[in-house]
Order: C-alpha cells, then sequence, then structure tokens
C-alpha cells in the first residue's frame, strides 16, 4: 500500500528479551542484519501487519510476546535512488512505518524461520539497544535510532 506522497506503509518489529536486549534478524544469505519489518497489506491494521509479520518473520504467535509499545506516529524513511524500482506505479520512494516494542515471553526455541514458505532471516543474536542503528544499512538508520529514543523509557 502505497501512500499518495509514495511512501509504502509499514510495521517495524522490535523484540526485547527480559535483559534488555532487542533481536536482530540476518538477512538470508547476507551479511545484513535488522529488525523484522513488513508491508502493511489494505485489508489490514498496523497491529494485525504486526502480528502476521511477527509469524511470517519470525514463526511468533500473540501469546509468545507482550506488546510494550507502539509509536505515536508513522517514522520514514526515504529510499536511495539506486534502490528506488523505476517503471512501477505507483513509485515508492520510500516506507512510512509504525513501530511496535515487544517483550518475547516464549522461550528462544519458538523462534522458527521456516515458518513462512519463503522464509527472510537465518540468523538471530541479541544485542544493547545502542548497536542497530549502526548495523542496520545506512538509509534506516534514524528511524532505527527515533524509534528507540521513543521506546528507551519502556526498555528500562
Amino acid at each position: 500500500m502505497i501512500d499518495r506522497e509514495g511512501f509504502r506503509a509499514n510495521v517495524g518489529i522490535i523484540l526485547a528479551n527480559d535483559a534488555g536486549q532487542l533481536l536482530l534478524a540476518k538477512r538470508i544469505g547476507q551479511d545484513a542484519w535488522q529488525f523484522p519489518q513488513g508491508g502493511i497489506r489494505r485489508d489490514e491494521t498496523p497491529l494485525q501487519a504486526m502480528y502476521r509479520e511477527l509469524h511470517e518473520e519470525l514463526g511468533l504467535r500473540p501469546e509468545h510476546v507482550e506488546i510494550l509499545g507502539q509509536t505515536s506516529d508513522w517514522l520514514r524513511y526515504r529510499l536511495p535512488k539506486k534502490f528506488i524500482r523505476k517503471g512501477r506505479k505507483p513509485t515508492c520512494i520510500g516506507q512510512k512505518q509504525q513501530w511496535f516494542l515487544l517483550r518475547m515471553l516464549a522461550d528462544e526455541s519458538a523462534l522458527d524461520f521456516e515458518a513462512d514458505e519463503v522464509p527472510e532471516f537465518d540468523g538471530w543474536k541479541w544485542v544493547t539497544p545502542d548497536e542497530p542503528p549502526e548495523t542496520v544499512i545506512y538509509f534506516k538508520r534514524d528511524v532505527y535510532r527515533q524509534a528507540l529514543v521513543e521506546f528507551a523509557p519502556l526498555l528500562r
């Protein structure tokens, strides 16, 4: 779902453990790390999309997590020109994201990257909250910082 300005609606998921560490997932076959995220379908709310993406990407269900927070507004990033797919209508110039902070209630054995037919990740690690903005691809860094600043009081 791309809005009139060219931003695709999306959800981002920050999954925390009881030690205050955050789950970073490794893109399949790459040395690229990120928080799980995914597009919002026309018939979905951001909350519904978050639970769908949580299952597709991490194999987790609603009973495996507790929602601690949601960003108060959309956070946006623009794609660098080399990543914009030309010839598609409407043209997507970036993403606008609603971020969710979740606490993992289940054991790590509940993580299952093969829950979806087309897995996106093949690895994961727990990191401190200051690591993700330095690890993620450069054009997403400000959005990661914004989400983590907003969620900082909930991570303490």
